[in-house]
């Protein structure tokens, strides 16, 4: 099925209903600047009491209830034309050639930059598509492989505004989040989490406060690169004033750092709930025990990845309920991925299948949770539908 031929999603789509307690209002409902309500996100309609005591707890009690959102992984990378064939080949040649490749060491970001015109990227669409999925929130990455900042930012000019596109990809998404009740999380990758040196702390607080100054409501600070904070964790010492200005900007948003260093709002491991295994690792984890998790994992397959690869398979409804229901059954929400085309578009392979399980879910309601054996859960990683 073409994009074309879902093309009608925006308009059929009805907002997804919130979650426990039951809303005063539709979400995204407009309200006067007189009202006392007008300052509540719109995507924590239903949570009015509670977040006149204390925004923080109603936020985390909001993605509690929230059940699964959206992530969108949409980079430079996008555009590399990377195969599925060629990224399986590099895999099993070497680790050295598939680290290489994975991290773009050859190749010209600039130059693709050039060709970044996001001609069909339309956040409208997709957050129609999340609503559709009868999902909560959508992610997005502010910026990933290719380094190309998808907003407006005084610590760089490689960004989508200075590209073909001259566009501003979370602006756009904050505002139709906003319309619709969705909540928004920002992607932010590994580099923005580490304080040292000074200079890179200077950089990434005045990140932070931009993406949280210029969007309105932001549901969350999603940080990448956890991996890298147990093995160095003196380059991340002051993370906890990282978090301090993140809640003095933005009391409601939420902060997870994958599996975290024991002060975030939630855990978001990939996969599956699990700790790292070294000791600084173990601690952290217990630290958070307790916390909601939210797994994330991707709708390509075979080789899975987050941002696009020509060739790859993809998940259909069965199994996107299947890992719906493994997620809950594990007492975490799922942020289930799609990697946009290099124009920008959702893969209508995806497109078809977060329909069919929205329908489905309207049908019959949330999966009960459910398990996922090992070998079930390699084939879905591994294996070609």
């Amino acid at each position: 099925m073409g994009l074309a031929a879902v093309s009608g999603l925006a308009g059929s789509v009805r907002p997804c209903p919130a979650q426990t307690p039951k809303p005063d209002s539709k979400r995204g409902t407009r309200r006067s600047k007189s009202d006392p309500e007008a300052a509540i996100p719109s995507y924590l309609r239903g949570y009015e009491t509670l977040y006149r005591k204390n925004p923080r707890a109603a936020a985390v009690r909001w993605h509690r209830n929230a059940k699964w959102g959206l992530f969108v992984h949409y980079a430079l990378e996008s555009l590399r034309g990377l195969t599925a064939r060629e990224a399986l080949e590099k895999r099993s040649i070497s680790g050295e050639e598939w680290k290489r490749l994975k991290q773009g060491a050859d190749v010209d970001y600039a130059r693709l930059k050039g060709r970044f015109t996001a001609e069909k990227f339309d956040a409208d669409f997709i957050t129609n598509l999340a609503l559709a999925a009868e999902m909560h929130y959508v992610n997005f990455t502010t910026r990933h492989r290719g380094n190309l900042y998808m907003f407006r930012t005084s610590v760089s000019e490689f960004t989508s505004l200075n590209s073909p596109a001259r566009r501003d990809l979370v602006a756009e998404l904050a505002e139709q989040c906003r319309k619709k009740g969705l909540g928004l999380f920002l992607y932010c990758p590994p580099d923005v989490a580490r304080t040292e040196p000074q200079e890179t702390f200077d950089r990434n607080r005045a990140v932070v406060r931009e993406l949280l100054t210029q969007y309105g409501p932001v549901a969350g600070i999603w940080l990448d690169g956890i991996g890298s904070c147990y093995a160095e964790p003196a380059a991340y010492r002051r993370i906890n004033e990282l978090y301090a200005l993140i809640r003095s900007l933005q009391p409601q948003c939420l902060i997870s750092f994958k599996q975290g260093t024991g002060t975030e709002d939630f855990v978001a491991p990939e996969g599956l709930m699990h700790a790292k295994r070294d000791a600084i690792a173990q601690k952290a984890w217990a630290m958070n025990a307790g916390k909601r998790g939210d797994i994330c994992t991707n709708m390509q397959t075979a080789p899975p990845s987050w941002l696009y690869l020509e060739g790859c398979e993809h998940i259909n409804a069965d199994q996107v309920l299947a890992l719906l229901a493994d997620a809950f059954a594990q007492e975490a929400n799922l942020t289930l991925n799609t990697g946009p085309l290099p124009d920008g578009s959702i893969h209508p392979s995806d497109v078809a299948a977060l329909r069919e399980a929205g329908a489905r879910i309207r049908k019959t309601g949330y999966p009960a949770p459910a398990l996922m054996d090992r070998a079930a859960r390699k084939k879905l990683k591994e294996k070609r539908q």
